[in-house]
């Protein structure tokens, strides 16, 4: 059973305001679970769960699935949008925590995968 993976970032809330109050999040991924998904959990209890690949295609170029819009900001940051039946909601991260994440999954699901079948990169 491969260990759920973990990595702690931060992220800021995009509102009105003229600073961007930043907030710890848990990048959280389990292979077991659904090795397609990641998730943010933000402190509250407030869990976004996404595509992986939509995380990844965000970081490259604008990218959209259901609800759930990504795109880069710059170089160096990624935008999240949420729409739901509540309103919507933005948050802006910088790559290279997310980068790094991701590598991390890769390297779980391609573990994870059954013997003498591989999986490659979503």
């Amino acid at each position: 059973m491969p260990p759920v993976i973990h990595e702690q970032a931060e992220a800021w809330l995009v509102n009105d305001t003229p600073d961007l109050p930043a907030v710890p999040v848990d990048l959280l991924y389990d292979a077991d679970v659904d090795p397609r998904t990641v998730h943010v959990a933000f402190p509250g209890g407030t869990d976004w769960a996404f595509g992986r690949d939509l995380l990844e295609r965000g970081l490259r170029s604008p990218a959209e699935r259901g609800g759930i819009r990504v795109w880069p900001c710059g170089r160096t940051q990624l935008v999240v949008e949420l729409r739901s039946k509540e309103g919507v909601e933005v948050v802006q991260f910088d790559n290279a925590p997310l980068i790094r994440f991701l590598h991390r999954t890769h390297g779980e699901s391609a573990a994870a995968a059954p013997a003498g079948r591989t999986q490659t990169p979503a």
